[in-house]
């Protein structure tokens, strides 16, 4: 019984002098949190609109982004600027890095048209219906030479939607391009009959076979 006793007084004995211990400190050096380092991730937002449509020839001014690690300015770096002098679809591209080397990125689109192109006047604009699967297909205008088309692979459930620049007559493509959806879009052995309302293109998407896909306006 007193080996007990003696094992048990102990055992209070410790618990006393751990309960005077120092509590731990919280007060981590700035950008730390014990052993482990703290980063800030950079944020972008753009400047003025996400899509910019000029004519060609026409002057552009980049409205930029705001860049920040936290409440700290970035300079971000900017590729893609667009050549006024040749129509066609520009992606800008942002990309700002913090201190410790992380990145994050945003883009803007610009539409610079020919207002003189023989596919000025073209209005492709409507519904296309896939011969195979009659799933729609939905082109909208948005600039002379330019429309935005939704479900262009006539995927059912997509919720892809990509620019197509109609260059000249009756010629039609998807510039290389990041859909709405996030993913690289861009397409392959287009044409368009301009009598019929009738297109056929492949789909260049990592979500989409290498077949070309046909469509009939309705």
């Amino acid at each position: 019984m007193k080996k007990y006793i003696a094992i048990f007084g102990l055992a209070i004995l410790g618990l006393t002098f751990s309960s005077c211990d120092k509590e731990p400190s919280f007060n981590y050096p700035e950008g730390t949190v014990g052993i482990s380092k703290v980063t800030v991730y950079p944020t972008l937002e753009l400047k003025g609109d996400n899509r910019i449509i000029l004519a060609k020839g026409a002057a552009f001014t980049d409205p930029g982004v705001t860049a920040l690690e936290g409440t700290t300015a970035l300079t971000p770096v900017v590729t893609g600027l667009p050549d006024v002098t040749t129509a066609g679809l520009y992606t800008i591209r942002y990309v700002a890095t913090n201190k410790d080397g992380f990145t994050a990125s945003i883009t803007r689109q610009v539409l610079v048209y020919d207002p003189a192109s023989s596919a000025a006047a073209n209005d492709l604009s409507g519904n296309y219906a896939r011969n195979t699967n009659g799933s729609v297909a939905v082109w909208t205008k948005i600039a002379p030479c330019f429309y935005s088309v939704f479900n262009p692979g006539g995927a059912p459930g997509t919720d892809l939607t990509v620019v197509v620049f109609n260059s000249a007559g009756n010629t039609i493509k998807i510039p290389a391009q990041v859909g709405s959806d996030g993913t690289a879009t861009s397409s392959a052995s287009e044409s368009y009959d301009l009598g019929t309302g009738t297109y056929t293109m492949i789909i260049v998407n990592p979500g989409y076979g290498v077949g070309p896909r046909t469509f009939i306006k309705q």
